[in-house]
């Protein structure tokens, strides 16, 4: 079986940019009337060869030190130093170059290379710093181009997610059980209880318009988080009454803090769907958040077993995760897990800064 060997775009371009260039110098020199092929087909050789030498030797260079990932700001300083650095490379390789081929074509050569070098030096470092300047600038456009199109596919796809998880979050308020069950609350409570009536359906219609109205693509504080989480533990108190306990606690200043919108209260929900409705005696919802080292970390723990279903494929969960990911480039965290006491836990952990 035979291996084809594919050369990436990468070296295509060195190798057309640099022999297109020394071309056009030895077409220059042709079309003066001055042209000696052997020593313009070797002048092309070493050409291509010192120029790929020298922009690779950057390349390596600047790829190690991730330059690419540098604002630009901080590159341009970079850059000029190192165009500055190339081009002297360049004079000395390319004087040295030029001294040596016309020495072994023209035998008699009696120009001293400290003469030649000081006849050439201006114009081939003029050369260079040209030649140079375009690599560089080249070079760095593609990595900023490639930077800023992968930037629109992310923002797209978190586009894609974020709908998806109003559309889901829409749902879920407008679940046809939940929905159920809180107009039927509300209509026995209009008779028993007309203030706790009107207090639920302030609630509902509260989240309702939340669901509807809230741009999830940005972040919100933790405190009015927290104040939606209340609504919704409020308007499901209603409907279990003594079945549900409630407990939130935190050791932070919530109004400082951001967090993306119906974090916690989709995990909250996903409690109250999955837990404490499917227990005959009902059970509790414990949400914390204090700080860990250099993340906020927020905790919702509830009565009820983690299925596998739901750990592993529920929607409202792998959309968290998603969300999180591309908010935090990564450095955040959710992770659900069941405990021994026939408690699940789950745990965001987001930067603080």
């Amino acid at each position: 079986m035979k291996t084809t060997t594919v050369i990436s775009t990468y070296w295509k371009i060195q190798l057309i940019g640099w022999t297109t260039a020394s071309l056009y110098w030895g077409l220059s020199a042709f079309l003066s009337g001055n042209f000696i092929w052997k020593m313009g087909a070797t002048d092309l050789i070493f050409d291509i060869l010192i120029g790929i030498a020298l922009t690779h030797m950057y390349r390596n260079f600047a790829l190690k030190r991730k330059w690419n990932k540098l604002n630009l700001k901080e590159l341009l300083p970079k850059m000029a130093l190192s165009v500055l650095v190339l081009s002297l490379f360049y004079m000395f390789f390319i004087i040295g170059k030029l001294y040596l081929v016309r020495l072994l074509i023209f035998k008699n050569e009696t120009v001293s290379f400290l003469d030649f070098f000081k006849s050439v030096q201006l114009q081939v470092f003029i050369t260079g710093t040209r030649l140079m300047s375009i690599w560089v600038l080249a070079y760095h456009l593609y990595h900023y181009s490639r930077l800023e199109l992968e930037t629109v596919k992310e923002n797209a796809r978190l586009s894609i997610i974020i709908k998806e998880a109003q559309l889901n979050n829409l749902s879920a308020q407008l679940n046809p059980h939940f929905f159920f069950n809180s107009l039927n609350n509300i209509k026995f409570l209009v008779i028993e209880n007309p203030a706790a009536a009107r207090r639920a359906i302030d609630l509902l219609s509260e989240l309702l318009r939340n669901s509807l109205n809230t741009n999830i693509s940005k972040l919100i504080s933790l405190n009015d988080e927290i104040d939606l989480v209340k609504d919704y533990l409020e308007l499901e108190k209603i409907r279990f009454e003594e079945r549900l306990q409630i407990k939130i606690e935190t050791s932070l200043d919530l109004s400082q803090h951001l967090i993306l919108p119906f974090s916690i209260q989709s995990l909250v929900e996903n409690a109250i769907k999955h837990g404490i409705e499917k227990r005959k005696n009902g059970g509790f919802i414990a949400v914390k958040i204090d700080r860990k080292n250099d993340f906020i970390k927020i905790t919702v723990q509830n009565s009820g077993k983690l299925s596998n279903d739901i750990k592993d494929s529920g929607i409202g969960l792998q959309n968290l995760k998603e969300r999180l990911l591309l908010q935090y480039n990564g450095n955040a965290s959710f992770n659900i897990i069941q405990m021994d006491d026939e408690t699940v836990l789950a745990t965001i952990l987001i930067p603080s800064k």
